[in-house]
């Protein structure tokens, strides 16, 4: 049920409290609602985070990540929660543990949330969500010096993405592959990855997985 379908719902069910007397409708409405209003807090602070990302691509002195935008996570994983919806659950934490990684450089408080995000996706065969999960936690331990937990977990987020058909997604992982190849002096692979990066990051538009290959 999308949004538009949730707010229809809504107004059904506040004319059969009116109208009808429904006792439960109300209740029934409110949780429509607040599906809608978890909804809109994860796509704006997702809005928020790219432009974060296009302050930090211009090199901006100011580029320092919106403490809104956690906000707006923080909103959306609670009123998830509340709902028993597991999968907007499981997004709205990676998002939160990608503000502290990414936004605040902080992995140390990013890893509980990319770990139950992690948990729960896969408890929902949301791969998507576990694939975003896969390449943050790789980066973590990337981070910590962990290299083959950080190769294991990149592969395994790379064939997710491949199996979703998200082009641009594999092509970031592989670059994240080539670092991690390229620091164990295995730099024939490392250079075989960026190809198969550059092939499919130039193929769907992935400008700024380019500027990264």
């Amino acid at each position: 049920m999308d949004a538009d379908d949730r707010i229809e719902r809504a107004h059904d069910l506040y004319e059969q409290a009116v109208f009808a007397g429904d006792p439960d409708a109300s209740a029934s409405a409110d949780r429509a609602l607040d599906a809608v209003e978890a909804d809109v807090a994860l796509a704006r602070g997702r809005i928020m985070h790219a432009r974060f990302l296009e302050q930090r691509d211009a090199d901006d002195a100011d580029a320092v990540a919106d403490r809104q935008e956690l906000v707006l996570f923080e909103i959306a994983a609670r009123l998830y929660e509340a709902l028993g919806d597991s999968r907007g659950q499981a997004e709205a934490l990676f998002w939160i543990g990608t503000y502290h990684q990414i936004g605040l450089g902080d992995d140390a408080a990013a890893l509980p949330y990319l770990e139950r995000s992690l948990e729960l996706a896969t408890s929902t065969d949301d791969r998507r969500t576990a694939a975003e999960a896969l390449r943050h936690l790789g980066i973590s331990a990337h981070r910590a010096g962990r290299t083959e937990m950080a190769r294991t977990r990149l592969e395994t987020a790379v064939q997710l993405r491949r199996e979703l058909g998200s082009d641009a997604g594999v092509a970031a992982n592989l670059v994240g592959l080539a670092y991690l190849a390229g620091a164990d002096d295995r730099t024939d692979d490392a250079l075989a990855l960026l190809d198969e990066a550059a092939d499919l990051a130039e193929a769907c538009g992935a400008h700024r997985v380019m500027r990264s290959i």
